[in-house]
């Protein structure tokens, strides 16, 4: 399962999605959808995007996006 880290990245650089939307001209609401990880998130995110949010967060893809195995339910 791929993992959003947005809101981690977030919190750690002091912002929210109202100020990262300024910065990158991304809705808030998609930012918002973004930072979900259950299945009301984003369910696609263009390179666009993510160069965008690399680009004004100082990160890399992969420290917006993590692959965790998926648990398996008991």
């Amino acid at each position: 399962m791929i993992k959003n880290r947005l809101k981690i990245l977030l919190a750690e650089k002091d912002l929210n999605y109202s100020k990262l939307s300024k910065m990158t001209g991304i809705s808030v609401n998609a930012l918002s959808k973004m930072g979900k990880n259950a299945g009301t998130g984003a369910k696609q995110i263009t390179y666009e995007v993510l160069e965008k949010l690399c680009k004004v967060l100082k990160c890399q893809i992969g420290d917006l996006l993590v692959w965790e195995e998926k648990k398996k339910k008991k």
